[in-house]
């Protein structure tokens, strides 16, 4: 069995990437795979430096998400991550997302729809899982 890692930066809340590995469990049990959601400040501690965290995760073969753009612009730290190969995806947020969770469906991607019968506005929320077809290409690039 395949297992990735995905890491999600110290930048955004740990608490994302452990509800977004407890919604990924069902769809590696339906593929097959491992595919697990880390938050690098439960694994390498609050604080860690990019330096210290980037080559292990890359030597993992790890993917980081974050919105420290930062990273691209400071010469050492963007050969760092492509010297080890990891994979990174920059986020795009308006806000910060400290915010008390309640307040977190005004800041999330939100679909709204109303329902034919009422004017009843119902809402979900659209959290993106990664699925084998995500992963398939991967070793092949």
């Amino acid at each position: 069995m395949k297992e990735y890692r995905v890491y999600i930066d110290e930048n955004l809340p740990a608490q994302i990437a452990r509800g977004l590995n407890k919604l990924q469990q069902p769809q590696n049990a339906r593929d097959g795979m491992h595919i697990e959601i880390l938050s690098i400040k439960d694994v390498f501690g609050e604080g860690a430096k990019d330096e210290d965290w980037i080559p292990k995760v890359g030597k993992m073969n790890g993917i980081v998400i974050t919105k420290d753009y930062r990273i691209q612009s400071i010469k050492h730290q963007r050969e760092l991550y492509k010297e080890h190969g990891l994979g990174i995806s920059f986020l795009a947020l308006r806000q910060n997302l400290a915010l008390p969770i309640g307040k977190w469906s005004s800041r999330l991607s939100i679909v709204g729809k109303k329902s034919s019968r009422s004017s009843e506005k119902h809402t979900s929320i659209c959290i993106p899982m990664f699925s084998k077809k995500d992963f398939e290409n991967i070793d092949d690039e």
